[in-house]
């Protein structure tokens, strides 16, 4: 039976985030453990994202705008701007902190912002594996456009396509445009499958979705996917995790105990600095 599932909604001073994935009916969706849909806003001049270093573990973070820009700063001294249709995937493995910030030239005025961020758990032979981070601009990511549809494979293996970036287990992150009246047959060859819907109004099966939440699959199922506005939509998951997560503020791990070294390493300074930015975030009392 399909699932709906409504995100928690983050109001940061205008700016929102919904929150899909960890939810009661989803606790993870394939290798995928966190869901963000970030905006659609647009910020006033002189303000912006900013993210200030902080610390993860035993996962990967993957980021994909489609408007908008961002800067990354890493530890290992990455220094990006991700831009619509580009990824970024950042390994965090043992251990990497990072930041996010709007352009300096972009806050001169008045400047959009919406995208999705997701963290994917590493498998547990991977948890430890060394931290890493790639940049993958948009033409480099195999796209389909069919009949009002425009496909983009953003990570894994999907309609026959398959994503440069890198990835630890089978993984399904489909980017979906489609057109008003444009219809869609859903890829169904991975094990747990699910949309989230950003924008515009929509049919699975005939039945009309909710805008801004996931929709869980049923395995194996092709359900037809129908615009009736302009349509944003996000296709993801892939195998199941290879056992039980526990998640503590930005930390993902099978073990408790790494979690509670990973909180001593953030206290104690062992993550390494963010060159370039001299901030950081404490690490919360809970």
């Amino acid at each position: 039976m399909t699932v709906i599932v409504p995100p928690r909604v983050h109001d940061l001073g205008g700016f929102q985030v919904r929150r899909a994935v960890p939810a009661l009916q989803a606790r993870s969706v394939g290798p995928f453990v966190f869901v963000d849909h970030m905006g659609p806003a647009v910020f006033e001049p002189g303000r912006g994202i900013d993210v200030r270093p902080h610390p993860h573990i035993g996962l990967a973070t993957v980021t994909f705008l489609w408007s908008g820009t961002i800067t990354h700063r890493d530890s290992l001294g990455s220094l990006q701007d991700i831009s619509p249709g580009d990824v970024n995937w950042m390994t965090a493995g043992r251990g990497i902190a990072h930041s996010e910030r709007t352009p300096a030239a972009l806050r001169a005025g008045e400047h959009p912002l919406h995208g999705m961020q997701t963290w994917v758990a590493l498998p547990r032979a991977d948890e430890e594996t060394a931290p890493a981070f790639h940049h993958h601009p948009a033409a480099t990511l195999p796209q389909q456009r069919r009949a009002g549809a425009w496909l983009r494979v953003i990570a894994g293996r999907g309609y026959g396509e398959e994503s440069p970036v890198r990835v630890f287990a089978d993984t399904l992150y489909v980017a979906i445009d489609l057109e008003p009246g444009a219809e869609l047959a859903i890829d169904a060859p991975h094990a747990e499958r699910a949309l989230y819907l950003l924008e515009g109004e929509a049919q699975l099966d005939g039945a009309d979705l909710p805008t801004r939440h996931l929709i869980v699959l049923d395995p194996g199922a092709r359900p037809r996917l129908r615009a009736r506005t302009p349509l944003k939509a996000m296709l993801l998951g892939g195998e199941p995790l290879d056992g039980p997560r526990h998640l503590w503020w930005n930390f993902v791990s099978s073990s408790r105990e790494r979690i509670e070294q990973a909180k001593r390493d953030w206290q104690e300074g062992r993550f390494g600095a963010v060159p370039g930015d001299h901030e950081s975030i404490p690490l919360p009392e809970r």
